[in-house]
């Protein structure tokens, strides 16, 4: 078997970098626009709904799994009645989680057992979709 040289490699890494980016781009995407949506109180389903499409696609397009098209985009910003921009503002969104994290960190930090579960118990609750 020969050795491959690093150029055979080099496709098929740029291809897994630029899938993870977009991932992770999309994850983001997703985050907004469901805080987006919740801070104008509206539900997934009555979202999906005004701008055509199944609950189910907008929860997928939500968790990052699906990439919204152009269209859908500006549907979603319409419908709630913001600017599509407000969907990819990345670097606060990263930001934004990573203070909200920390906070988290620290107000769980010195908590007993019973604490930590009831913490969990309404965190898992009002997480859910």
């Amino acid at each position: 078997m020969k050795n491959a040289s690093p150029r055979a490699f080099s496709p098929s890494l740029v291809t897994v970098i630029v899938a993870l980016s977009i991932m992770n781009e999309a994850s983001l995407f997703g985050q907004l626009l469901r805080a987006t949506r919740r801070a104008h109180n509206m539900g997934l389903a009555k979202l999906a709904e005004k701008v055509g499409i199944g609950a189910k696609h907008l929860g997928r397009v939500e968790r990052g799994e699906k990439l919204p098209s152009f269209e859908l985009i500006i549907a979603l910003a319409h419908a709630m009645g913001v600017s599509p921009s407000e969907f990819f503002e990345f670097e606060n969104a990263k930001a934004d989680q990573k203070v909200i994290r920390e906070r988290l960190r620290q107000l769980l930090n010195k908590r007993d057992l019973d604490q930590l579960r009831r913490a969990y118990r309404v965190l898992r609750a009002s997480l859910s979709p």
